[in-house]
């Protein structure tokens, strides 16, 4: 009997996380290349061609679909593997859907999951190897929702892997999530506003200035203001 062949695309989904290109074909792509010196490289994608997957990420801002979000450096990236592994994992059995592994070569994640890794990637990419614990546990206390929504307005603002490397929205992100204490905020006090603020401090060459800031606040963050001035 000859032995059935198989494309990249149904390899790289063997062990993916929660991706299903039948449900959609947004999805994030974590590529763990074989050697230990090179860097992984995680990209967000809006279409799937299983064919062309090895070909898919792209370093360059011309197109959206393809485009590297964050470069980590291996041994970064082993600091954060199986944190995302475990707290994926948890929220893909409580919906009924197969475990996912990391594995060398090219990793589908789904949309939803891929902008909260992302988030932690941004965290740690310029930050010292020895914040990285204190990164994962602010991490660890944001609801998914504040995860997407930052990831969201960073992506939008500095989210070329190396054009907004350590600006803006990149930076805000590093520093809140490596030194502020997110994880001991009052319960119910959202922890949007804090980045608002932190956007706004830094230097002038960030991408993202203040009334940008204002404007892209949201409803909490209106109401975290009001109640101040009262």
């Amino acid at each position: 009997m000859a032995k059935r062949t198989t494309n990249p695309g149904e390899e790289a989904l063997i062990g993916s996380f929660g991706f299903d290109p039948a449900g959609s074909s947004a999805h994030f792509l974590v590529h763990i290349p074989p050697g230990a010196a090179q860097h992984v490289l995680i990209s967000e994608h809006l279409s799937w061609d299983p064919v062309r997957i090895a070909v898919s990420q792209h370093l360059g801002v011309e197109r959206e679909d393809g485009q590297v979000r964050c470069q980590l450096s291996r041994s970064k990236w082993n600091e954060i593997a199986e944190t995302l592994r475990a707290d994926f994992n948890v929220k893909l059995k409580r919906e009924g859907v197969r475990p996912g592994r990391w594995k060398v070569g090219l990793n589908p994640v789904s949309r939803m999951l891929g902008k909260e890794l992302t988030l932690l990637a941004w965290a740690i990419e310029d930050a010292d190897p020895a914040l990285i614990p204190t990164a994962i546990a602010n991490w660890q206390g944001l609801t998914p929702e504040e995860r997407w929504w930052l990831y969201t307005m960073t992506a939008a603002a500095t989210g070329n892997f190396m054009v907004g490397r350590g600006r803006g929205w990149r930076k805000a992100v590093r520093f809140a999530l490596t030194e502020n204490p997110v994880t001991t905020r009052v319960v119910n006090e959202p922890v949007v506003p804090e980045f608002f603020r932190l956007v706004s401090d830094s230097p002038a060459e960030a991408a993202v200035g203040s009334e940008e800031v204002e404007t892209a606040a949201p409803a909490s963050a209106a109401r975290s203001k009001k109640r101040k001035k009262s």
